[in-house]
């Protein structure tokens, strides 16, 4: 059984007096400081000078300074900037910065344990991951709850790296909700995992592939993006909270049947074969590897060209009209 934490279980005395530099002002740095702060933290902001979040940081009511200058302040440094450049700001600003007895403190630990990253012996390593986008991780937290997150240790240099790690957690809220203890490679393989297999990639191409069979067939696509895209939402929200099986107990007794009954003929033990291998390429380097390179080769290009792809596909250029149907006032 996991090890797990509750808000009751923990306490922010000691990192009451320490200084948190989030490094980063986007979804989760605005959030998760907004939270520290409103804790009682004492929280600054390091950011790019002249970039876009300086203002909005400083207009949120926070000390806001270069990535540099907040590495030297700080006790913490909570970076939250994106993937790919946490590398370069660290050799550029954090490392030189970072001296004996700091902590090096992330929301995701890729950084780490493929090495983007080479911190130092004599600092912390630790992670807490909230399980929600920053938008959630605010909203729940002004609730007077919180969004579940999961918390690991990699490096204890002060032997309080634990204390660090629960209090960051219980400030932002995500205690509220629980705690789960895990590792920086646990973390790292199986979010990479769902992301591709799952979450984002699985579900993507299984949506297109039920809507091209539905068009293929003679079916108007306007009806098939209902079928099988918009009403998807509403399972994953029965399933997030009953369950699977609570799901099946809330929809119709055929589709409970059918569900039960086609469900493995489509997501048969080929599909597991082919989860399996995407597993072994994150766990022996093959997609960091691969991901490494092609940033570094074409930048953002790297995924856009894939993109377009679903730019010019019938099920977007049908769900954008669908989508202003529905939600006139949105933008895309």
């Amino acid at each position: 059984m996991a090890k797990t934490w509750k808000d009751n279980e923990i306490s922010l005395d000691s990192i009451k007096n320490q200084t948190i530099a989030v490094i980063g002002y986007g979804i989760q740095g605005d959030a998760q400081a907004n939270n520290m702060k409103d804790s009682g933290l004492n929280v600054i902001i390091g950011l790019k000078k002249g970039g876009n979040s300086w203002k909005k940081a400083e207009s949120d009511g926070h000390k806001v300074m270069s990535v540099a200058d907040a590495t030297k302040q700080a006790d913490i440094v909570h970076i939250l900037i994106p993937d790919m450049i946490q590398g370069q700001v660290y050799k550029d600003e954090i490392g030189p910065n970072l001296s004996e007895g700091k902590a090096l403190s992330f929301s995701h630990a890729a950084a780490i344990y493929w090495k983007w990253i080479e911190a130092p012996n004599n600092v912390d390593l630790i992670m807490i991951a909230p399980k929600g986008p920053g938008s959630k991780v605010r909203e729940t937290y002004l609730d007077n709850f919180g969004t579940p997150a999961i918390v690991a240790v990699e490096q204890d240099f002060t032997g309080k790296a634990w204390d660090r790690t629960l209090g960051i957690a219980k400030a932002i809220g995500s205690a509220r909700a629980g705690l789960i203890k895990t590792a920086f490679k646990e973390e790292v393989e199986t979010d990479w995992f769902g992301e591709q297999a799952d979450l984002c990639g699985g579900a993507a191409s299984m949506v297109t592939n039920a809507f091209e069979t539905l068009v293929e067939a003679g079916y108007q696509p306007e009806i098939a993006y209902f079928e099988v895209l918009h009403e998807l939402k509403l399972i994953v929200d029965m399933i997030q909270r009953y369950g699977i099986n609570g799901m099946w107990r809330r929809v119709s007794e055929t589709a409970r049947y059918g569900g039960l009954t086609r469900g493995p003929m489509v997501m048969d033990s080929t599909n597991k074969e082919n989860m399996k291998k995407v597993l072994t390429m994150i766990q022996d380097g093959t997609f960091n590897n691969e991901w490494i390179s092609e940033y570094q080769k074409n930048g953002k290009d790297a995924f856009d060209k894939y993109m377009k792809e679903y730019d010019a596909h019938q099920i977007e250029k049908v769900g954008k009209q669908m989508r202003k149907m529905m939600w006139p006032d949105s933008t895309e």
